[in-house]
C-alpha cells in the first residue's frame, strides 16, 4: 500500500517497515502526535506497543491516548511480518469516554459487620454498652455520605451498603479509611473495635455481585477481622487486617460443630483424614485425634500420609509401632474412596495444600478443621468447616472438639502427647498466639495422659541440624528498623523445622520486631518462616510470595530462587515501613491543622 493511497485517507495512517520505522505518514496524524512530520521515527519508541501487538491488532483491542484523545488502532488486512504495516488510528475518544463512566456507575454492594459485637456489649461497663456501637454506626453513616452512597443498618452488628463502581475506586484508594477510624475509638474495654468489610462487583449480574460481596465478608471475618476484601470476577484483593483475631468466648460453636461431625461420621462408609503436604507436628497430632473420635464411634479411618519430615519420625514411628491406626499412601486411599466416604481435612484450607488434592474432589463430604486465615482459594461449601484463626492449632480446636463427643474420656496417651506437641509447636511452647482456650485445651489433655516430658522427645534434633540452627542465627543480618534476617546453609528435609526455630530464636533479640529466615528444603524449593510481634503483618507479606499463615506467624514454599525471594521479602518490608512513615506524617500534619484551629 503506497504513501499516496495513505495520504487520501480520510483517519490518521501511517506505513511501519518491518524495523519499525516511520516510512510514511498522512497530514491528520499531526491530530495523533504533535509533530508535523514522523516519518524517520521509530514506531515502536513513539507508542511502547511491540511488533507481535501490532500484527494482533486486528483481533484484540488496542488503544493508545495521545493529545487528550484516544485512538482505537487496526492494520491492513494482508499485513505481513517481513513487510510494512499501514495503522489506522480511529478516534474514540467519546466511545471509551461513555465506556469509562458505564463502568464507574456499575453498581457494587457492600457488607460491613462489626467484629465480635457479643464480646464488645459483654465486655463494656453497663452505662456505656451501646455508645461504642453507636459510635461506630455514626462513623459508618458519615463514611458513606462522603462516596454519596446510603449505608443501612440490617442487623445489630450487620450493614449494607449500595454505591458503585468508581466511589469503590476511591475507596481503595483511600485504604478503606474508615476501618481505621473505628480502630482508633476511645473505649474502656481491653481489646480495639473493629469492622470487616466485604464488597463484591461482578459483569453477570447485580445477584452475582451480591453473592460476592457476601463470599467477601465472610473471607475478611475468617481472616480474623479489621479489614476489607474485595471480590470481582477476576480476583480477590485485601486491604487493612492490622489487628491479631481476637480468643472468641462463645462455646457453643465447638458442641454445634462436634454434634453435626458425630452425624457426618456415623453415616459414612469409611473416614479419610488427612493434614497438609510434609505434615507437622499439629497436623498429624489433630488428625491422630479425629481418629480417635472416630474409633469412638466405632468407625474405621485411614490417615492419609505420603511422605513426612525427620522431624516427625519419633512420633511416627511410635504411632506405627502401635498398629492401632490406619496410616495409607494417597494411592490406596483413592482406590478405597466410595460416594459415601467423608474426608476430614485438619491444618489447612487450601486445596493446593492438602496432601492428596485428588482425595479432596472424591470425596463428597469434606469437613475442614483449621487455625490458619482464609484465603481466596480456600474450601468452600464444606459440610462442616470450623476454621478459627484465634486459635493456637489445629490440634487445639480438635481438643476441644472431643470434650462434647462424650463425658468419658477416650483420648490415649499417645493421642493426648501428640496434640499437646501440636500446640506446643504452632504456639511456640505457649508464648504465641495462645488464649484462655489454649491452656485450658492443653490442661485437658494432661488429665488425658500427655506426659511433658515424653513431649519433649519429639522435639530433638539431629546435632548437623542444631549446628545448622546456630550458623544461622551467627550469621542473621539485622536491621535499623528492628528486622532480622537470616539463611541456613544447605538442605535437609528439616530445613522447614530449622527455620521456624531460628525465626523464632531471632524474635527472642532485644529491639527485633520481625523476623525472616530463608532456606532450601531437598525438593530445591525455597522455604521461609517468618514471625513477628505483632506490629508487621507477616501473613500479608509470605500471602505475596503464595504463601499464609497468621499475623505474627507466616511462611511459604516456592520454587523462586532464594536470592530473588529475599529481595522481593525486604522490598515488602521496605513498603510496609514507608507507608508506616507516610501515615505518620499525616497523622501529625493532622493534629498541626486541630491545633492551629484551636
Amino acid at each position: 500500500m503506497d504513501n499516496q493511497y495513505i495520504s487520501k485517507l480520510p483517519i490518521p495512517a501511517c506505513s511501519v517497515d518491518p524495523d519499525g520505522i516511520i516510512s510514511g505518514a498522512n497530514p491528520l496524524m499531526k491530530n495523533v502526535f504533535v509533530y508535523e512530520d514522523i516519518a524517520g521515527y521509530n514506531f515502536f519508541t513513539m507508542t511502547g506497543f511491540k511488533r507481535d501487538q501490532l500484527m494482533h491488532a486486528n483481533k484484540e483491542e488496542m488503544t493508545l491516548e495521545r493529545n487528550g484523545k484516544v485512538f482505537k488502532l487496526w492494520i491492513n488486512e494482508d499485513a505481513k511480518e517481513d513487510e510494512d504495516i499501514v495503522v489506522f488510528f480511529d478516534e474514540a475518544t467519546a466511545r471509551e469516554s461513555f465506556k469509562s463512566k458505564l463502568e464507574s456507575d456499575r453498581a457494587v454492594i457492600v457488607y460491613i459487620n462489626i467484629d465480635n459485637y457479643d464480646e464488645l456489649i459483654a465486655s463494656s461497663p453497663e452505662d456505656l454498652r451501646r455508645l461504642i456501637p453507636a459510635q461506630i454506626d455514626g462513623l459508618l453513616r458519615k463514611w458513606g455520605d462522603s462516596f454519596q452512597s446510603p449505608v443501612i443498618s440490617t442487623w445489630d452488628d450487620r450493614y449494607v451498603m449500595y454505591t458503585t463502581k468508581g466511589q469503590l475506586d476511591r475507596m481503595i484508594e483511600e485504604n478503606f479509611s474508615v476501618i481505621d477510624e473505628v480502630r482508633s475509638l476511645e473505649s474502656k474495654i481491653d481489646f480495639p473495635a473493629s469492622i470487616s468489610i466485604g464488597a463484591g462487583i461482578s459483569n453477570v449480574s447485580l445477584v452475582e455481585s451480591t453473592e460476592l460481596a457476601e463470599a467477601a465478608l465472610e473471607l475478611a471475618l475468617g481472616r480474623g477481622g479489621d479489614q476489607a476484601v474485595v471480590k470481582t470476577d477476576d480476583g480477590t484483593r485485601y486491604y487493612g487486617g492490622t489487628l491479631q483475631s481476637l480468643e472468641k468466648n462463645n462455646r457453643s460453636k465447638p458442641r454445634v460443630i462436634a454434634h453435626a461431625m458425630k452425624s457426618l461420621i456415623e453415616y459414612a462408609d469409611k473416614v479419610f483424614i488427612m493434614g497438609h503436604k510434609w505434615p507437622d507436628m499439629d497436623a498429624f497430632g489433630s488428625a491422630l485425634g479425629a481418629s480417635a473420635i472416630c474409633s469412638f464411634l466405632g468407625k474405621d479411618s485411614y490417615i492419609v500420609i505420603e511422605k513426612h519430615n525427620e522431624a516427625l519420625d519419633t512420633i511416627y514411628d511410635k504411632v506405627a509401632d502401635t498398629e492401632i491406626y490406619n496410616i495409607i499412601k494417597p494411592e490406596k486411599a483413592l482406590r478405597m474412596v466410595t460416594d459415601m466416604s467423608l474426608l476430614i481435612i485438619v491444618d489447612t484450607n487450601r486445596p493446593k495444600l492438602v496432601e492428596c488434592p485428588e482425595l479432596a474432589d472424591a470425596c463428597k463430604t469434606r469437613v475442614v478443621i483449621d487455625h490458619h486465615r482464609l484465603s481466596a482459594d480456600s474450601y468452600h461449601n464444606s459440610a462442616v468447616a470450623y476454621v478459627e484463626s484465634y486459635a493456637s492449632s489445629a490440634s487445639e480446636l480438635m481438643a476441644e472438639l472431643m470434650q462434647h463427643f462424650s463425658q468419658k474420656r477416650f483420648i490415649s496417651k499417645l493421642e493426648a502427647e501428640a496434640m499437646l506437641a501440636g500446640i506446643m509447636v504452632d504456639s511456640n511452647n505457649f508464648s504465641g498466639r495462645t488464649g484462655v482456650r489454649t491452656f485450658e485445651a492443653a490442661s485437658w489433655l494432661k488429665r488425658g495422659g500427655a506426659d511433658s516430658t515424653e513431649v519433649k522427645k519429639f522435639f530433638q534434633v539431629r546435632q548437623e541440624d542444631f549446628l545448622a540452627k546456630a550458623n544461622a542465627i551467627a550469621g542473621a543480618e539485622f536491621t535499623p528498623e528492628g528486622v532480622a534476617y537470616a539463611i541456613t546453609e544447605g538442605t535437609t528435609n528439616n530445613t522447614q523445622i530449622i527455620n521456624a526455630q531460628v525465626a523464632d530464636e531471632l524474635m527472642t533479640v532485644k529491639g527485633t520486631k520481625a523476623s525472616f529466615v530463608l532456606g532450601r528444603n531437598m525438593r530445591g524449593q525455597t522455604v521461609v518462616s517468618a514471625r513477628s510481634l505483632g506490629e508487621i503483618n507477616v501473613q500479608a507479606l509470605m500471602e505475596k510470595l503464595g504463601g499464609g499463615g497468621h499475623f505474627t506467624a507466616a511462611a511459604v514454599q516456592t520454587d523462586d530462587p532464594l536470592a530473588e525471594v529475599l529481595a522481593r521479602i525486604k522490598k515488602g518490608v521496605k513498603e510496609f515501613f514507608d507507608k508506616e512513615e507516610e501515615e505518620r506524617r499525616r497523622a501529625m500534619s493532622k493534629t498541626q491543622e486541630i491545633e492551629l484551629i484551636r
